[in-house]
């Protein structure tokens, strides 16, 4: 890729991104849409290096600036170096501008025994956080998550099998094959807008990372039962759980956000999931309401999003440990006061999409001790950050007869 052409004005478009991501707090996915959006005239291979380029320098956010020997700065003079920086640290040339003529005399130092959180662009506490509770473990969680993220999807079993999928996306000229260890899970092997399919516009599949398609399963739902999804969102596993009863009993999916219980079910009527009814979640009253009624209660709770750093990496710099710990009463009150909703008999699952201890394994932990004749721990394990997974955690809880 040395011989790559750059462009002066996709290569502003970074730039650019660089400066509302970092100085107007914007998510990086929500910038970059905007910026392609603002220029419509730029190709494919134009949009996909303005993506990437940015998605890259904000997982090396750290290393950079410590390349460039600078703490970070967002006028676009020191960003444009920096932008250079990137460029020489993956042996690329910089083109003769007047705008890389900072770095003329750059020499790259010798970083390659530099400490891990600078080697792979964490902030200390997170750094510190992880590594004390994960140990030996962390060094490869780090470098995994800063890895691009595979394009996973899902195949809606209500309308196709996998297979089928797999051969309408070769109609739509998208390499593709099964995510091994779901039934449903395909890789895609070719980037594309996904959502301008016509074979997404039909229903036939939705975007689902492979650890998070492998959450739902755990519950083992069965056709005729009532299952709630209390932490529902825009309904994912909502949607896949609808398929593995084949339309066949209810789901219950709640939210304490409208938006997101309104988006649910346009995606149900899209996915031909008839058997989802919404419920926004009002206070305890809500909750109260539903005691002891559920078969199964999927219990995905808000975290702090340190498993998905892959495909949210200024999650890493949008974080802190304050937050941190406000999400963590969250997710003990909801496990705490949502548990009730399962019947005697029934099974939960609590469900994270985060690497750290306090919020998984800890959580389940602290709940069994209250709960000590209530419920019964099943099975617990936390999904590592793979090729083709982002990081989560789930554990089986059973409520006594």
């Amino acid at each position: 890729m040395t011989n790559e052409r750059i462009h002066l004005n996709t290569a502003a478009g970074v730039i650019e991104a660089l400066e509302v991501i970092f100085g107007k707090r914007i998510y990086a996915d929500r910038a970059v849409e905007r910026i392609l959006k603002d220029n419509k005239k730029w190709g494919a291979r134009d949009r996909a290096f303005v993506a990437k380029n940015t998605y890259d320098i904000v997982r090396n956010w750290r290393l950079l600036w410590a390349l460039l020997g600078s703490e970070p700065q967002l006028k676009r003079k020191h960003l444009w170096e920096l932008f250079g920086v990137w460029r020489l640290y993956k042996n690329r040339p910089l083109p003769d501008w007047p705008k890389f003529e900072g770095l003329a005399n750059f020499e790259m130092p010798e970083y390659q025994n530099w400490p891990l959180e600078v080697l792979e662009s964490y902030p200390d506490w997170l750094h510190h956080w992880a590594t004390e509770e994960l140990g030996s473990e962390w060094p490869a969680i780090a470098h995994e998550m800063n890895q691009q993220a595979a394009l996973i999807v899902r195949a809606n079993l209500l309308k196709c099998t996998r297979e089928q999928l797999i051969a309408r996306f070769a109609t739509e000229d998208i390499p593709a094959s099964p995510l091994p260890d779901t039934d449903a899970g395909v890789i895609m092997e070719k980037r594309v807008n996904n959502f301008r399919l016509q074979s997404f516009q039909e229903g036939w599949f939705e975007v689902q990372d492979g650890g998070s398609q492998k959450i739902a399963p755990i519950l083992d739902v069965q056709p005729g039962m009532r299952v709630i999804d209390a932490c529902a969102g825009a309904g994912g596993k909502s949607l896949q759980i609808a398929a593995a009863m084949n339309n066949q009993g209810s789901i219950i999916s709640m939210d304490v956000e409208a938006w997101k219980l309104h988006e649910l079910k346009k995606r149900a009527r899209r996915n031909g999931a008839h058997n989802i009814e919404t419920r926004v979640i009002e206070g305890s009253k809500t909750i109260k309401r539903l005691a002891d009624s559920a078969d199964r209660l999927l219990l995905d709770v808000p975290c702090s999003g340190t498993g998905v750093i892959k495909r949210n990496p200024d999650t890493k710099w949008k974080l802190d440990e304050t937050h941190v710990r406000q999400v963590m009463q969250i997710q003990a009150d909801i496990l705490e006061q949502y548990s009730a909703m399962t019947k005697p008999g029934g099974r939960l699952v609590y469900a994270t999409c985060s690497i750290l201890r306090s919020e998984n394994e800890d959580q389940v932990a602290k709940f069994m001790e209250r709960h000590p004749n209530e419920y019964v721990l099943i099975s617990q394990e936390r999904i590592h950050p793979s090729a083709y997974s982002d990081g989560f955690f789930h554990a089986l809880i059973e409520k006594r007869a």
